[in-house]
C-alpha cells in the first residue's frame, strides 16, 4: 500500500467519524482537495461516498469510539459459530451461552447507541435502536466473510444473512469431505453424478441439522429470557404494590400531621389572644392601682390635716 493510498484510507476513515450533519461538506472538501492535488480517481471515489443513514452512522461511531465493546460482540458471534461446529455433549449449552453473551453485548451497545444519538442531537427512537441492533447482529455474522460489510464505513443498515448465507457460515464435516476429496473418474458418468448428488444431500442434511440445533438453542435461550423477564415482572409488581402501600400509609400520616399542625396553630392563636387580653387587663389594673394609690395618699394627707385642725380647735376651746 502506497503512502498516498494509506493517507486516503485515513482520510476516508476520518470522514465517517465526523458528525452526520457535517458529512456532505467534509466529503466535498476532501474530494476537491484530492482533485486539486492531481488525484482524480481518488477524488471520484470520495465523491461517490453516500451520506450514512442515522442508524448506520451510529453503528460507525460505536465501531470508532467503543472498539472494545464492538470487538466483544464480534467475539461472541465467533464463539457461537465455533459452538455450532463442535462435536461434544455440551454443544447446545455452549451455543446457548454464546447466544446469551451476544445478547448481552447487543444490549450494552444499544445503550451506548442511545447515548451517542442523544449527545449528537438525534432522536433515539425504538425503530432507530432496533435497526442499529439488527445491523450490529448482522456484522457479527458477516465478520467471517472477507467481502462482508466494512465496519466503520457503513452507509446503510445491514440485514442479517438469510438461510442460504447462514449455511455457509457453519462448518460441516460433510462439506469438508467434499472439498478435500478429489473428483473420481468412473466408467459411468451417471453414477458419478448420483454419488455427488448423494453427498450434497448429506451435506445439506448436516447443515439442516445444525441450523435446527441453532434454532432450538435460540428458542431455549429465548424461553429462559422470557422466564427471567416474567420473574422480574412479578418482582417489580410486588415492589410496586409494597411501595404503593407504603405511600398510602405515609400519605395518611402526613394528613394526620397536617391536622395536628392546624390544631396546634389554632391553639397557639387562641392562647396568644388570651395572653394579649390578659396583658391588656393587667395594664388596666395597673393604672387603677396607681390611681388608687394616689387617692390613698391624698386621703391620708386630708386625714392628717383634719386631725391637726381638730386638735387646734380643741386647744382653743380649753383656753
Amino acid at each position: 500500500m502506497t503512502n498516498a493510498k494509506y493517507k486516503l484510507e485515513d482520510d476516508v476513515d476520518s470522514l465517517f467519524k465526523v458528525p452526520l450533519s457535517e458529512f456532505t461538506a467534509a466529503r466535498n472538501e476532501l474530494a476537491a482537495r484530492l482533485k486539486k492535488g492531481g488525484r482524480g480517481n481518488e477524488a471520484d471515489f470520495v465523491k461517490s461516498l453516500v451520506k450514512p443513514s442515522v442508524s448506520a452512522w451510529t453503528v460507525n461511531q460505536l465501531y470508532w469510539e467503543y472498539r472494545d465493546e464492538f470487538d466483544q460482540l464480534i467475539a461472541a458471534g465467533e464463539r457461537f459459530r465455533q459452538a455450532q461446529s463442535a462435536r461434544h455433549a455440551r454443544k447446545v449449552a455452549d451455543m446457548r451461552a454464546a447466544l446469551d453473551a451476544r445478547r448481552k453485548e447487543l444490549s450494552n451497545l444499544s445503550d451506548l447507541a442511545t447515548e451517542l444519538l442523544r449527545e449528537a442531537g438525534h432522536n433515539p427512537s425504538p425503530d432507530t435502536i432496533h435497526r442499529i441492533a439488527t445491523t450490529l447482529e448482522a456484522l457479527s455474522a458477516y465478520e467471517s466473510l472477507n467481502d462482508g460489510p466494512r465496519p466503520g464505513r457503513l452507509t446503510h443498515d445491514v440485514d442479517p444473512p438469510g438461510f442460504e448465507s447462514l449455511a455457509s457460515f457453519i462448518p460441516s464435516a460433510g462439506m469438508k469431505e467434499l472439498r478435500k476429496e478429489p473428483a473420481r473418474v468412473t466408467s459411468s458418468q451417471k453414477q458419478g453424478h448420483a454419488v455427488t448428488s448423494k453427498r450434497a444431500k448429506v451435506a445439506s442434511a448436516a447443515n439442516g441439522r445444525q441450523l435446527k440445533e441453532a434454532r432450538q438453542a435460540e428458542i431455549a435461550a429465548a424461553k429462559n429470557s422470557l422466564q427471567e423477564a416474567k420473574g422480574l415482572l412479578t418482582e417489580a409488581r410486588a415492589r410496586v404494590q409494597s411501595l404503593e402501600a407504603t405511600q398510602k400509609k405515609i400519605n395518611a400520616e402526613a394528613k394526620e400531621a397536617e391536622k395536628q399542625r392546624r390544631e396546634a396553630e389554632d391553639r397557639f392563636a387562641k392562647a396568644r389572644a388570651e395572653s394579649e387580653d390578659a396583658t391588656r387587663r393587667a395594664r388596666s389594673v395597673a393604672v387603677d392601682v396607681t390611681e388608687a394609690a394616689k387617692a390613698v395618699h391624698q386621703a391620708k394627707r386630708d386625714v392628717e390635716m383634719a386631725t391637726k385642725e381638730l386638735e387646734k380647735l380643741f386647744r382653743g376651746s380649753s383656753g
